[in-house]
């Protein structure tokens, strides 16, 4: 057992998406007998003294359901400003900020055009696109669940007005949000793919 006094360990994991990734992770820790304390996104608080047959357990098992351990310094950037941005746009309703900017270097406590640099470099897309890909899914999961509006949903992801959704959707997906909403087909990507 371990004492809340131990120093905890944080064990970095990429592709760590969606409360679904948090499940896995927590049942993996379980069944290998690793203590642990907070699960995040991309992130868990390990208590346990892992050995390098246990750590290579862990590395496999979470290699196999998609998920994987995280060493390299811009690895790790990349994906806290990826948890950023879901965080941002999937799982904080409402949230009204003035710009991504500002919001994404107060979370990751860095200068905003050093984080897009480094982003832009290693994905190979800008911090902007990727944000715009996201709002896009959120948008398709919300209109699908057709729970809201248009105008409804602009506002929760924080667009100045339902035409700009609507000609950043038809940009990404070639439909408006309209047409999305009544066709038969209505593809959607997975947020570890996006």
């Amino acid at each position: 057992m371990f004492s809340i006094d131990q120093p905890a360990m944080i064990l970095h994991i990429k592709n760590m998406v969606s409360n679904r990734c948090k499940i896995i992770v927590k049942t993996e820790l379980d069944r290998l007998v690793i203590q642990h304390g907070k699960i995040e996104l991309g992130e868990v608080e390990i208590y346990s003294i892992l050995g390098y047959e246990r750590y290579e357990c862990l590395a496999t098992a979470l290699m196999e359901t998609g998920l994987e351990l995280i060493f390299d310094k811009k690895e790790l950037l990349i994906e806290k400003i990826k948890h950023i941005i879901i965080n941002m746009v999937h799982y904080e309703p409402y949230l009204k900020k003035s710009k991504n900017s500002e919001y994404i270097s107060s979370r990751a406590n860095l200068d905003y055009t050093y984080l897009a640099n480094i982003f832009s470099e290693e994905m190979g897309v800008t911090i902007e696109h990727f944000i715009i890909s996201h709002k896009i899914e959120r948008a398709k999961e919300l209109i699908i669940a057709n729970e809201l509006n248009l105008t409804e949903i602009s506002y929760l992801l924080n667009y100045s007005s339902v035409a700009h959704l609507s000609h950043q959707f038809k940009q990404v997906t070639g439909l408006t949000p309209s047409s999305f909403r009544h066709s038969p087909i209505r593809h959607r990507i997975a947020l570890e793919n996006i």
